[in-house]
């Protein structure tokens, strides 16, 4: 019985290293193609699972044909054998009749490794002409073509990186500058809002006294000169603010708007709010005086 098993072992151990073998099948998916035409050219392998194989990529020389792109497939193993398969997408420009391509596969061992070829794959020339003419007649066309142009993204972030750095500089040369021109603008457009609201109110106010237009009257011009001086005007009374400013006659313009808010009285207020806008301007001419002067020291 053993004599048998032995004789029966060494009948099949041809077939055991054929079935180990590696078998590599490389074709074209037509059989023929134009000029500069995407052809996928197919590479399969079968193999012990054990054994490692590696396909060609694109540093691979596929002369007459120019590899435009490889597509890879996720390997696939049943009763210990690997089946891999690749698409090689080429193009012909050559002008031969025929190509002929066979990629190798490698399998690699433990200091060497082993080249395995498929039989060659034909891919014919498919022209699209019979015959050229003798004397060729060219269609006229005086239409231009746009030309599409890459877009040079390191010129554009050269520019970029110019204009940042130049607003850089501006900015530390004329900032404090530019900061103070932009306060006397703020100054100038607020005392032209509160002239214009002050006529247009102290105007009403005289025509038709009231409690309403008064107390607004008197807010306005309080609000203005507290912005100006950062004083509490708003808090205090017509009194206090004759004391801060040393000004019997703001005193005076002031208790005329409260005899109207308070009392309900119909005085004529022309001389007091002229008084006020008199005083306001004078400020106002002022805050400018020590802009201009703080400009002029920095």
């Amino acid at each position: 019985m053993g004599k048998f098993s032995k004789l029966l072992l060494l009948f099949f151990i041809p077939f055991l290293s054929w079935a180990q073998e590696v078998k590599v099948d490389g074709y074209f998916m037509q059989d023929s193609a134009k000029l500069g035409e995407r052809v996928g050219y197919v590479l399969k392998a079968s193999y012990p699972e054990q054994k490692q194989l590696i396909f060609p990529d694109s540093l691979y020389d596929f002369s007459p044909l120019v590899l435009l792109e490889k597509k890879t497939f996720i390997s696939n193993t049943i009763g210990g054998i690997t089946s891999d398969s690749t698409v090689y997408f080429v193009s012909n420009f050559s002008l031969e009749p025929s190509v002929f391509l066979a990629l190798p596969v490698y399998e690699l061992v433990r200091y060497d490794s082993i080249t395995h070829f498929p039989l060659e794959a034909e891919l014919k020339l498919k022209l699209t002409l019979d015959s050229i003419p003798e004397q060729p007649v060219f269609q006229e066309n005086n239409v231009y073509q746009p030309l599409e142009k890459e877009f040079n993204w390191i010129v554009v972030g050269a520019l970029i990186g110019g204009i940042l750095l130049l607003l850089l500089i501006f900015y530390f040369l004329f900032a404090d500058r530019i900061k103070r021109m932009w306060r006397d603008r703020n100054q100038k457009r607020r005392w032209n809002q509160f002239e214009k609201k002050w006529i247009k109110k102290t105007t009403l106010l005289t025509q038709q006294p009231s409690l309403e237009l008064a107390d607004e009257v008197q807010g306005i011009w309080k609000a203005y000169m507290e912005s100006l001086t950062k004083l509490p005007f708003q808090e205090w009374t017509s009194s206090e603010i004759g004391e801060e400013l040393d000004d019997p006659e703001v005193f005076k313009a002031l208790r005329t708007i409260d005899l109207i808010i308070y009392a309900g009285g119909s005085e004529k207020s022309d001389e007091a709010t002229s008084y006020l806008l008199k005083l306001a301007r004078e400020k106002h001419l002022e805050k400018l005086k020590e802009m201009k002067h703080a400009r002029a020291t920095s």
